[in-house]
């Protein structure tokens, strides 16, 4: 990145490996680039020097829309703030990334993935009638409910109380083991973190431990 006083390197140095159906915690302080790495694993970004790797396909070699539909194929994600479309109900949001793929079962297939998460009851609910607890399962379920090889979560308890947190630390690896995706999460959590197989640790944008 270049700003007004020249390149800023956010990440450097950096060389990581994550395999297929292994659960990987990014940790460090603020501003230790924890989330500038998901996004670049994600193809949200692409870095300005080095390579990125997703099932094989380095993603600083595709375009924006090659990056797109690699992640609409392969990739779900989980945020600290949801990301629910207001006017769509939990069923309906869950379904959205379905009829994007045109799947003809897309109805179906939300509502296993809503009851797989609890939330068969609340499917018609819409956003703001569901607690923060209920909209992080919510997005789970959207998540998870086209099977993707690898799902990027960053901060996913980040806004919930530590009870509630806890429940859905619960059903996102419940969720993982289930189905042997890929987890690659960024959190401040360090009990959530201690959760998955390894533990990453990125200090002033570089690789600083993993165990």
């Amino acid at each position: 990145m270049t700003g007004p006083e020249g390149r800023l390197d956010i990440l450097a140095g950096v060389d990581l490996a994550v395999a297929a159906g292994e659960s990987v915690a990014i940790v460090g302080a603020s501003g230790s680039g924890k989330t500038t790495l998901l996004g670049l694993l994600a193809g949200l970004d692409v870095p300005s020097a080095g390579s990125v790797e997703l099932d094989g396909h380095a993603l600083e070699a595709l375009d924006e829309e090659g990056r797109a539909d690699l992640r609409r194929r392969l990739v779900g994600f989980v945020f600290q703030s949801f990301h629910l479309l207001p006017a769509l109900t939990a069923e309906e949001n869950v379904m959205l990334p379905l009829e994007l793929d045109g799947a003809d079962d897309a109805r179906e297939r939300a509502r296993a993935a809503l009851a797989a998460v609890g939330l068969d009851a609340r499917r018609g609910h819409y956003p703001y009638q569901l607690s923060g607890g209920e909209q992080q399962r919510v997005a789970l379920a959207r998540a998870f409910v086209h099977r993707p090889r690898v799902l990027f979560a960053d901060e996913p308890t980040g806004n919930l109380d530590r009870r509630t947190g806890r429940a859905v630390g619960d059903l996102l690896f419940e969720l993982n083991h289930a189905h042997g995706t890929t987890l690659v999460l960024v959190t401040h959590d360090l009990k959530l973190a201690e959760r998955c197989g390894r533990v990453i640790e990125l200090e002033g944008g570089r690789l600083k431990a993993a165990a």
